[in-house]
């Protein structure tokens, strides 16, 4: 087996009129398979300053994590409860529940592909599926640095696991995320080995030992068995989404809390399934536009998946706004006196409404450029879906924070928070994680799924030794 080559740099190829007037050289010339395995060649000079920006990123996060695990969680915002105020959740916790967010709905997306052949959303499955794995590995993280110390999972979490489950939001938090992590990783296992299989001579040596683990035990002719499997798994994430992930434990351990008036709700499970979709989607353009633009894939991740995601990104940012509708009305209309208390703070915070802004600019673009089909862009789409992303972030974290600021029973006032650098850090670094994680996989794996009318012979081939 030998390792692919970069494409051809002799030649000029022919010219397509990209988005908006922009010219780039288009893939019709090449196969699609080729297209799609062009990125495992040898790394450009682009793909070594963002793996040197991603590991400064890292780099500043360890740092900030070595500084609080030497001096302790005080060198954070947050504080105990008691005369010192504060919160004992902070931008830890709004993080967490942010990544996993993001990760249920990017494999919701994938899962929605192969359940309902939504064909359209199918160039975009497996960069759904490999978002979900990096997302849901921030969220672990983000657990592991606010117990204090990593050595607590094994001497308090893990030990003590099974008589915790039933009472502990934090043995909840591992326990999801853990299978989500597992089912994930399986599906995209399955979707994963007939690829690899197909052109395994033609992908490079250095990952070898990673197509040696994904093709253990590979039989020929496995490929309908696995399309079924990977149909019945599909068929379980999407169930398990709205009753038991993001539209159940996780909203849940926060809505079943009526000692925080912040929190307790039934509104919780759809306002946080809407919110999750909702930044998987923006999360999901903003990936394909760039992988769209780095490897000239145009005909590949073409136009008509950008106007998909943006319809959905919509709807799920409208669905989002009119739950904060239903709260802040029901909250503000004679209401108890401590939940007016809570929505109150909420309302007037700024940047409470500097995310709804955000979300309201999504659902403005959408309908314009359903008005307007002929002002449809791609750039200007995937600048769109940042929105979502970030509104939803800020959500996040101020509901963690004014959920815990404004309990309905407190001795002492609410006292203040601000996150720290070192929190701030942990952010740089969880979105650096991210970008070595698609860097890491772009080089190793095909990022879009080949089809198989493009497949090569079902011959015998051996895995690599």
């Amino acid at each position: 087996m030998t390792a692919i080559a970069p494409p051809p740099a002799g030649g000029t190829p022919p010219a397509d009129v990209g988005d908006e007037g922009h010219r780039e050289p288009a893939d019709h010339g090449r196969g699609r398979v080729e297209a799609i395995l062009a990125p495992l060649g040898r790394p450009t000079w682009v793909w070594w300053a963002t793996l040197a920006v991603a590991l400064a990123g890292l780099g500043w996060f360890a740092q900030a994590w070595i500084f609080q695990l030497q001096w302790g969680l005080v060198v954070t915002g947050m504080a105990d409860w008691g005369y010192v105020g504060g919160v004992p959740w902070g931008f830890y916790e709004g993080s967490m529940i942010w990544w996993i967010g993001i990760g249920h709905g990017g494999i919701i997306v994938s899962a929605a592909v192969r359940l309902f052949r939504m064909r359209e959303f199918a160039p975009i499955a497996r960069i759904a599926e490999l978002l979900t794995l990096a997302s849901l590995a921030n969220a672990g993280i983000y657990i592991v640095v606010h117990l204090g110390r990593p050595d607590r999972v094994v001497s308090s979490i893990l030990p003590n696991l099974p008589t915790t489950l039933q009472t502990s939001p934090l043995a909840w938090d591992v326990m999801v995320i853990t299978l989500y992590f597992v089912l994930t990783a399986t599906y995209l296992t399955l979707t994963l080995r007939h690829d690899l299989y197909t052109v395994l001579d033609r992908l490079p040596r250095g990952f070898s030992p990673l197509y040696r683990v994904v093709l253990a035990g590979h039989r020929k002719g496995e490929h309908a068995k696995a399309e079924n499997m990977a149909w019945w798994l599909a068929l379980g994430l999407i169930v398990l989404a709205p009753l038991f992930l993001h539209g159940g434990v996780i909203p849940w351990l926060f809505a079943l809390m009526p000692g925080q008036p912040g929190w307790f709700g039934p509104v919780q499970g759809p306002q946080f399934l809407a919110a999750a979709l909702a930044s998987a989607l923006g999360a999901v353009t903003v990936l394909a536009y760039v992988l769209r633009r780095v490897y000239r894939w145009r005909d590949i991740i073409d136009d008509n998946v950008f106007r998909s995601l943006s319809r959905w990104t919509g709807l799920f940012s409208l669905l989002f706004l009119w739950l904060q509708l239903q709260k802040v009305v029901t909250g503000m209309a004679m209401a108890p006196e401590s939940v007016g208390y809570s929505v109150s703070a909420m309302v007037n915070t700024p940047l409470y409404w500097v995310a709804i802004a955000m979300l309201a600019v999504t659902v403005a673009h959408v309908g314009f450029q359903m008005l307007v089909p002929g002002r449809f862009s791609v750039p200007r789409t995937a600048a769109i879906g940042v929105l979502p992303l970030v509104a939803v972030g800020i959500e996040k974290i101020l509901f963690v924070i004014e959920g815990l600021m404004y309990p309905q029973f407190s001795m002492h006032g609410p006292g203040s928070y601000s996150p720290s650098w070192v929190e701030w850090a942990s952010l740089i670094g969880a979105l650096s994680i991210v970008a070595l994680f698609f860097l890491v996989a772009s080089k190793a794996v095909p990022m879009v799924e080949l089809e198989d009318e493009e497949e090569h012979d079902d011959e015998e081939r051996k895995v690599p030794a």
